[in-house]
């Protein structure tokens, strides 16, 4: 029954290792049933802009630094998002009292329209519900251009009367109230249900606005905007006064900081200037890439000869089981996805050093107590069982100083501790279960009869 279950086993590892084959290369058998995706490259592979820009922070309270930057950073993203960008990366980093927004745009093909979307100052807004008549109004000038399959400005603009209205927001018009009356903005927590707010204060002229505001749109919503992107629209339930007021709803703690963050984003008035633009080509990339994975590869080879040199059976047996590994691993790099840069690549292969340190530790321990006239499969569960807290303690001492890169490397860092650690992780699996379950389906041979494999 045991015997099964461990022929079951190898034959569901090899099935998967097959599958996972033709998933990372589809174009040896190009299985229909199996998803095509692409790896996803980072800005040194696929080329594209690396921009920094320094933040003025000089009309801030030291205090507002953080919260000015976190916002200023949402909105950012955002408008990197909107321009088709994916997965870009924005991170605030601060030396010397300086405090820098850094931008990389991977694939981008207009980095010149990227960078006057991003320098722009974040703008925010309130508007007001309007009234029925105007919406069915602007909606009906809508569909006349769709009915029409108008597509250019020019024809739109010729065969079209008032067609300004088409343009405009059916169901919210513009305030007076924007951004450069809103003091500051916060989050905080309600009193009796201990559900997160957002507390957003006014200054004298925003306060008088802001009431007059509330006192005609009682019971309607008063929708906030940044970017032109609505961010909420709470209903008014009275008159408000003092220039203070809180916006509640269901929010979550992360979706209510995040709120406050672009509120006081849009309130504050934080211009940055663009002070490095570097740009890397995707021919320097495709050729980066290819050296790397020629690399990875003739490295991977030269480890399996050695092992099967040094090790006979066991050592091909451990190339087999570092072959699925490697498959696995991409496998997981593709679905996850994990951006691969170089640094990224330089951890995976790292972690490949890494796997074959786990199969040495436990060959070196199974010949040890062949030695000791142990019988084979004996050898092979006393190898495994000595060998597992040498394995176990510098895997968890690398996975440990991975995390710490990761937490606050910058990006290629974190991209190296990533693929670091998931390494490691598929590494020990492909140690302790692959190379185990190929080696238990040899324990009852005669060893002393086929002694010159082990």
């Amino acid at each position: 029954m045991l015997k099964n279950k461990l022929y079951l086993l190898v034959f569901f590892i090899l099935a998967s290792a097959f599958l996972a084959g033709n998933f990372v290369f589809p174009q040896f058998l190009n299985l229909s049933f199996l998803p095509e995706k692409d790896f996803k490259l980072g800005l040194d592979l696929q080329g594209g802009s690396h921009l920094v820009y320094e933040a003025d922070l000089t009309n801030i309270e030291k205090q507002d630094y953080s919260t000015s930057m976190e916002g200023l950073r949402d909105v950012i993203e955002r408008r990197v998002d909107l321009f088709g960008v994916q997965e870009p990366v924005v991170q605030v980093q601060e030396r010397a009292g300086h405090y820098r927004l850094v931008v990389e745009l991977a694939g981008i093909k207009d980095p010149a329209e990227a960078i006057k979307m991003i320098g722009e100052t974040p703008y925010l807004e309130f508007k007001e519900q309007r009234d029925e008549q105007e919406t069915e109004l602007i909606l009906a000038k809508q569909k006349e251009i769709e009915e029409q399959s108008l597509t250019s400005m020019e024809e739109i603009m010729e065969k079209i009367t008032d067609w300004q209205l088409a343009l405009e927001d059916p169901y919210f018009k513009p305030t007076v109230l924007t951004g450069q009356y809103l003091k500051k903005a916060k989050m905080d927590f309600d009193q009796t249900a201990y559900q997160p707010l957002i507390v957003i204060e006014f200054d004298n002229e925003g306060s008088k606005i802001f009431e007059e505001l509330t006192e005609k749109n009682i019971n309607k919503p008063l929708a906030i905007y940044i970017d032109n992107v609505l961010i909420s629209a709470p209903i008014v339930q009275t008159r408000i006064t003092g220039g203070t007021a809180q916006i509640t709803g269901n929010f979550t703690i992360d979706e209510a900081k995040s709120l406050a963050g672009n509120l006081s984003a849009g309130a504050l008035p934080v211009p940055i200037s663009l002070i490095s633009q570097q740009t890397v080509g995707p021919t320097l990339g495709t050729v980066s890439l290819e050296s790397s994975l020629k690399a990875g590869v003739f490295g991977l080879l030269l480890v399996i000869i050695f092992m099967i040199i040094f090790y006979r059976l066991p050592g091909l047996i451990a190339g087999l089981a570092l072959i699925i590994y490697v498959l696995l691993v991409l496998t997981v790099f593709k679905l996850v996805p994990v951006t691969l840069t170089l640094a990224g690549i330089a951890g995976f292969i790292l972690s490949i050093g890494m796997a074959v340190d786990a199969n040495v530790l436990i060959f070196s321990r199974i010949r040890e107590e062949l030695q000791q006239g142990k019988k084979l499969d004996l050898s092979i569960e006393d190898g495994f069982d000595r060998a597992w807290p040498s394995i176990k303690d510098g895997n968890l001492t690398t996975l440990i100083v991975a995390l710490i890169l990761f937490s606050f490397g910058t990006s290629f860092i974190k991209g190296f501790a990533l693929t670091l650690s998931l390494g490691i992780l598929i590494s020990m699996f492909s140690a302790l279960v692959i190379s185990k379950s190929f080696l238990l389906i040899f324990k009852n041979i005669n060893f002393n009869k086929f002694k010159w494999l082990w």
